[in-house]
């Protein structure tokens, strides 16, 4: 089946933002007096905003409701997309809007809505996206296909017609499941798991090198199956 699509990831592939919501969960849990661990970042990573929200709510023994928690952790990332604290990472406008003006895109991210519309419109991005799908707005967050299978959907396609672009290992786990032959980009601080890592088809190092094999796969120089 010919690849015809490409499905992005958001946080850790397309804008250096990871550490912020790691600043906002601990914060948040610090002002319950409450330590917030690299063990509880792990486990959370992927989760949709309401999975994450209930999460923090329980561990930081807070009496607000998880939808309260979740508005507080938000606000707190779309003060720091304002202020500028999420840039793009290095290549990543140019891999979308080169990718974007040869086949449709789309974004599968785990971020809350808006923070999805806040970084798109800051960088420039929303008008590259056909669609855009926030893991809220689905059944299950990332490692469940999920998100990935709605991307497709409203791009008019099957997972096994599109390219996935992800760092993290529910992540690539959620993209795999989902159907689509999965470039991973491992985030340097998060790093995937080796067991997620091989489901991903290829290895990117950068996102110049996402774009290269983007566009190769694409072409029909690489095939959909190369790494599996």
């Amino acid at each position: 089946m010919a690849l015809a699509a490409v499905v992005f990831d958001l946080d850790g592939v397309l804008v250096d933002s990871e550490h912020l919501w790691e600043e906002n969960w601990v914060a948040y849990a610090a002002r319950h007096h409450t330590e917030w661990t690299a063990e509880d970042t792990a486990s959370v990573q992927g989760m949709s905003a309401p999975e994450w929200a209930a999460y923090l709510a329980k561990r930081s023994g807070t009496p607000e409701s998880a939808a309260e928690v979740e508005r507080a952790v938000v606000d707190g990332m779309i003060a720091a997309i304002e202020a500028g604290e999420a840039p793009l990472l290095p290549g990543a406008g140019e891999v979308v809007r080169e990718v974007s003006a040869k086949v449709p895109v789309a974004l599968a991210s785990s971020a809350a809505r808006r923070v999805i519309d806040a970084v798109l419109g800051k960088h420039g991005l929303t008008g590259e996206f056909s669609a855009t799908v926030s893991s809220a707005e689905v059944a299950r967050g990332k490692p469940s296909p999920d998100v990935y299978l709605e991307a497709a959907a409203r791009l008019g396609r099957s997972g096994e017609e599109c390219l996935g672009v992800e760092d993290s290992s529910n992540g690539i786990r959620a993209a795999a499941a989902a159907g689509l032959t999965v470039i991973a980009l491992p985030n340097p601080v998060y790093p995937p798991k080796p067991d997620a890592l091989r489901l991903a088809a290829e290895v990117a190092e950068n996102n110049d090198d996402v774009r290269r094999k983007l566009l190769a796969y694409l072409s029909g120089e690489l095939a959909e199956t190369s790494g599996r």
